[in-house]
């Protein structure tokens, strides 16, 4: 584990945090979380994920509520979880310049369960189309989640879906829940399904099926490293950042969970050659990574935490570099 949170050791070096705030009226409040990343055509896009619910959790134990130290609070009214995806232009300053819910009317249909929308959406530009890539868990009586591909359209005032492929895994196996694919963001339609062993798929818009394309080794500690944030190339290389969760409960049946990152970086045939220790951004319990880019010589890296607040968080080359000992 790093001996510092990234967020502390981006700011000691120059680097800067920024809140991803957008006004209470488009969310009543409720959690933002888990925002996405893409820089296209000098643009700085977010894809900001909101949920009607209120997420607790106790980081040191000490505000337990009945329930456990984490928690999740719904509407009296309205229990399912339900997102809705925002899209944001940034400046350069990092703030936010524009706001507009992805409409997604045309598509939707009556939910068959109690997860609603697009789950943790990574934005991605493949053959000069703007894609959002998450999990929805709403199309089946029992919650299988399949990674599903929305093609939205950008117009001056509003911001459509016009298309929704789902997409199976490899062989249609039969898993349950399939999430946090990694799109590799200069080959289009493939993905990072697994990152330890890595496994890269295809995803045919035509079948609907993902083809597998390499299945490398595990290569490491025998972790378990799940999808984050969109593969990107930097220099000679591919590189992300993953995450590890371990879920438990107490002797009463009270849930609890941490979550860990790493950045990993690739050559450009997919052999993993670096990784680094295991990292939090702001040394929370419940923090997840679905963005990141590279712009003058900085990586820009989105998070959120505690499913209730958005970060970007700009690093310096150099750090990255030093914490993979590159």
């Amino acid at each position: 584990m790093l001996n510092k949170s990234l967020g502390q050791l981006a700011l000691e070096n120059g680097g800067i945090i920024k809140p991803l705030i957008i006004p209470s009226e488009y969310t009543n409040g409720t959690g933002l979380m888990n925002p996405s990343i893409l820089i296209k055509d000098d643009k700085i896009i977010i894809i900001l994920r909101h949920v009607n619910y209120t997420f607790y959790h106790s980081e040191k134990k000490i505000f337990l509520h009945e329930w456990g130290p984490l928690i999740y609070l719904h509407p009296e009214n309205y229990e399912k979880l339900k997102t809705i995806n925002f899209y944001c232009e940034l400046d350069f300053n990092y703030d936010i310049k524009r706001i507009n819910v992805v409409d997604t009317t045309t598509l939707d249909v009556d939910p068959l369960w109690e997860f609603v929308g697009l789950e943790d959406a990574r934005i991605i530009n493949w053959d000069n189309k703007l894609f959002l890539s998450g999990v929805r868990r709403d199309t089946t009586t029992n919650g299988e989640g399949r990674i599903e591909l929305s093609e939205i359209q950008v117009d001056d005032l509003s911001v459509k879906e016009i298309s929704r492929t789902r997409i199976d895994p490899p062989n249609r196996v039969n898993s349950y829940c399939e999430k946090n694919w990694m799109p590799i963001i200069d080959k289009p339609f493939h993905y990072v399904k697994w990152a330890n062993p890595t496994e890269i798929v295809y995803a045919n818009m035509e079948t609907k099926v993902a083809e597998q394309i390499y299945l490398g080794e595990y290569q490491f500690l025998n972790k378990d490293l799940r999808g984050g944030s969109q593969l990107i190339p930097w220099k000679e290389y591919y590189i992300a950042i993953t995450h590890e969760v371990s879920l438990w409960y107490d002797s009463i049946g009270r849930k609890d969970a941490l979550y860990t990152h790493r950045i990993v970086l690739w050559d450009k045939n997919f052999n993993k050659i670096k990784w680094s220790d295991e990292f939090s951004f702001l040394n929370g319990h419940v923090e997840f990574c679905t963005g990141l880019a590279f712009h003058n010589c900085n990586f820009l890296i989105s998070f959120g935490f505690q499913d209730s607040a958005p970060y970007l968080l700009c690093v310096p080359e150099h750090i990255i570099e030093q914490i993979i000992n590159l």
